[in-house]
């Protein structure tokens, strides 16, 4: 296409001026070199530009995310809770993001996330979507708590105990789930994730009379804390050294080992080594299979 003449472009811009004065809405042109390609919009772009409309005030909810990280009042297993801060690489992990918990990309994380699971969608972490969380990460726990045969369990080496000293009868754990442990090691291992006493294990199988027993030492446990049913029957759960007091479960010891790097390197890889969480404890993960 060939390019205007000077004269051209001068007839045009007095057509336009004409026209402006007429009442007619004046046209708007972008110059571009001539022999330049039209310009395009690449589909991912008219992608998400289209696809996601979030009607919500993620500043303002931003704002509130940063109070009810500290102040959110709950309760887990009659456990009461204030804020949400020691779930938040749990929750970052589950609303597929990495944004910080005050910013409006965290905000809009969470309401793609709520209005995914029916739930009011405005980005704000408040207690009917803490619930729905604790909801969704305990039904992707063990729910057959059938106790383990002792032809399913092998008795682990003391040097892969956190406690060397534990007996024999204490040391036992369901053979696919310690081969599966074995692979997770290995990984973190090789990504600086378990250095010195990190992931050595704390406790495995247990039989009930020994956690009847457990309870009766510590009776305000509650459920949270000792089931009565406990997925250690199985002997696929396992106890994992994470930092801090091993299993110390007051906020102030479980806010030092949720922001270690051993626990962060589990929350984003466990899973595919067929360990799932369980929140209330960071240093407990169980073995539901590849």
């Amino acid at each position: 296409m060939m390019s205007m003449s000077g004269k051209t472009f001068a007839l045009l811009l007095a057509l336009l001026s004409a026209l402006s004065a007429k009442g007619h809405r004046p046209v708007a042109f972008v110059s571009r070199p001539a022999n330049s390609s039209p310009v395009t919009t690449p589909m991912r772009e008219l992608t998400a530009t289209t696809t996601t409309t979030i009607d919500a005030d993620l500043f303002g909810a931003a704002k509130q995310n940063a109070t009810l990280q500290n102040d959110l009042n709950w309760t887990f297993g009659k456990k009461q809770q204030r804020g949400w801060s020691i779930y938040v690489p749990l929750i970052s992990r589950l609303i597929g993001t990495e944004a910080g918990t005050e910013s409006t990309d965290f905000a809009a994380a969470l309401y793609r996330w709520q209005r995914t699971n029916n739930l009011t969608p405005n980005g704000i972490l408040g207690g009917e979507t803490m619930y729905r969380m604790i909801q969704t990460w305990q039904a992707a726990r063990l729910q057959n708590r059938t106790p383990a045969r002792d032809d399913q369990l092998i008795t682990v080496p003391a040097s892969e105990f956190y406690d060397a000293s534990r007996p024999d009868e204490q040391r036992r754990i369901e053979r696919s789930t310690y081969a599966a442990y074995q692979r997770l090691l290995a990984a973190a291992a090789t990504a600086g994730a378990a250095e010195g006493s990190h992931l050595k294990i704390i406790s495995a199988h247990r039989s009930r009379e020994y956690q009847d027993n457990l309870r009766r030492k510590d009776p305000q446990a509650g459920s949270a804390g000792l089931a009565i049913n406990s997925p250690h029957f199985t002997g696929r759960a396992l106890d994992l050294y994470v930092g801090g007091d091993p299993v110390d479960t007051k906020d102030a010891n479980r806010s030092i080992q949720v922001r270690t790097r051993t626990y962060l390197w589990l929350v984003k890889n466990a899973e595919h080594f067929g360990f799932r969480p369980y929140p209330y404890e960071p240093w407990h993960w169980e073995y539901m299979g590849n």
